[in-house]
């Protein structure tokens, strides 16, 4: 039998790049929220800034989020979803869904 090779795999592709809970919960508030400040997903998520900034740009890397500024001085930005970030609603409703199953509310 021939196994199959794992480490070019479309989920491990996927997690590579939103599977840690951070990157979800940042894809949560701009699905849920639209454009989001840095100050706005501290408020929220109650992550470290150095946490944050990490996720922030590993998403904005992948092409799943992207930065745009609106002040020069000093600099700030807000994050708005991709059409790559966009087309993660689907999954982001899925692990709502199924969070929301027996034996899972709070």
């Amino acid at each position: 039998m021939e196994i199959p090779d794992k480490t070019n795999c479309p989920i491990k592709r996927t997690t590579d790049v939103v599977g840690d809970q951070w990157s979800f919960l940042i894809m949560r508030e701009l699905i849920l929220e639209g454009p989001r400040r840095f100050k706005d997903f501290e408020d929220v998520l109650s992550v470290s800034p150095n946490t944050l900034s990490a996720r922030l740009k590993k998403l904005e890397d992948a092409g799943v989020i992207r930065r745009e500024f609106y002040s020069t001085h000093p600099p700030r930005a807000e994050y708005h979803l991709t059409e790559k970030g966009e087309s993660l609603k689907p999954v982001i409703g899925a692990m709502y869904e199924w969070g929301m199953g027996p034996g899972l509310k709070q």
